[in-house]
């Protein structure tokens, strides 16, 4: 028998066809000289076992949205959603392609084509990782929110990650973080913490300045009663 009769005789003999097919898969990516690309082990699975991200800065208007269905409808998936797997919840946390997700939950024609799966590639990333991976591609997408940007960087910040570290792994600058602290409020909270900030130049202690300066003279400054 062939390798093709084998495989056909595999899945054709199974009850579950979708993870027959996500095994061969895997075994097939394991032996491939690519295995260090997660696009070289896509595999479906159903849709509630994944679930949005909390941190994605990036936002889609509802024109994209539709054309993203259209797309999704006259082509098919033609990217996967890329996810990292969390173990506590048992559910896939999408890192990239929530709207292709969006767009499989909530259109019925899409889920039933898909047979309510949705395909995936899945990373192994720690939790600044994956918000690392969520920023770069929305950024080669020319895609972010300030917003949602400043919170993000925050939030690493928070769990352990220098300026410096942020800069490096989301190809921002210096200037960019600093402004960044100072869009949303976050400015006297950064200013209290410590993260070693003995790289910090002159130029950067006066962009710190100049935007402190600015959001103190903005209405959401006045309104919150910061001083």
């Amino acid at each position: 028998m062939s390798v093709k009769d084998d495989i056909t005789k595999l899945v054709n003999g199974s009850k579950d066809k979708v993870a027959v097919i996500n095994e061969i898969r895997k075994v097939c990516a394991e032996l491939s000289e690519y295995k260090s690309q997660p696009i070289d082990n896509v595999i479906w699975v159903p849709i509630e076992k994944v679930t949005p991200n909390d941190y994605n800065p990036n936002s889609v208007a509802k024109k994209e949205m539709q054309l993203l269905y259209i797309s999704i409808k006259e082509d098919g998936y033609t990217q996967p959603v890329v996810t990292v797997y969390d173990k506590e919840k048992d559910k896939y946390v999408i890192v990239d392609g929530f709207h292709r997700y969006f767009v499989c939950k909530t259109q019925k024609d899409i889920l039933e084509r898909n047979h309510g799966c949705l395909p995936i590639v899945v990373l192994n990333k720690t939790m600044n990782e994956r918000m690392a991976a969520t920023v770069r591609h929305n950024r080669a997408r020319g895609s972010h929110a300030v917003t949602g940007m400043s919170n993000l960087v925050f939030n690493m910040l928070q769990n352990g990650w220098s300026d410096a570290d942020i800069c490096k792994e989301l190809g921002m600058e210096k200037e960019e973080i600093v402004k960044l602290k100072y869009v949303t409020g976050f400015a006297k909270l950064f200013e209290k913490a410590q993260y070693g900030q003995s790289w910090k130049t002159e130029k950067q202690i006066q962009e710190e300045k100049h935007y402190g300066e600015i959001y103190e003279n903005t209405d959401e400054y006045k309104w919150t009663g910061r001083k």
